[in-house]
């Protein structure tokens, strides 16, 4: 997967060069330690994170708004893993593969996608692009009017500070 297949109509797309070695990035979105540190923006917070870090294996983040009754959990499965390079993972699929029987109980959407994270060398560290890939165009449209860009570039913003302290 790559940014060859990237569809304005129905995907999302984040760019930015960062002054972080890949490899700081690759612990950051890997190392539940570390995760949980950065991955949601600012009030809300992560506070848990498992990784079964292979192919088929459970990402999966509890994220906590400023009230209350803000609370998302977040399951997918791991689709690729390039050390360092690329992380690509789906909500559409659990854990070994198996199909997700619902995004109807999302109180942060309801729609399938599939997010990858792409990381090459820039003149300042390296080329950071997020992209998420929808299923159609409604799901595109709910991700983008919750937040997408302003939100991916906090939490970017985030495992950059955090990142640069550890």
């Amino acid at each position: 997967m790559d940014n060859a297949s990237f569809d304005p109509s129905l995907d999302l797309m984040l760019v930015q060069d960062v002054p972080l070695p890949p490899e700081a990035i690759w612990a950051a979105w890997t190392k539940p330690e570390h995760l949980v540190h950065w991955f949601t923006p600012a009030p809300w917070q992560t506070t848990e994170c498992h990784i079964d870090l292979r192919v088929g294996g459970l990402f999966h983040t509890e994220m906590q708004g400023p009230e209350p009754a803000q609370h998302f959990s977040g399951l997918g499965c791991y689709l690729e893993l390039l050390p360092n390079r690329r992380l690509v993972w789906t909500n559409a699929l659990l854990a070994d593969f198996r199909p997700n029987p619902s995004f109807a109980d999302s109180s942060c959407g309801d729609f399938p996608f599939t997010a990858s994270i792409e990381l090459s060398p820039s003149p300042i560290g390296t080329r950071y692009t997020a992209i998420v890939r929808h299923r159609d165009t409604a799901g595109r449209a709910q991700h983008e009017a919750m937040g997408f860009t302003a939100g991916w570039s906090a939490a970017l913003a985030q495992l950059v500070v955090y990142m640069q302290t550890v």
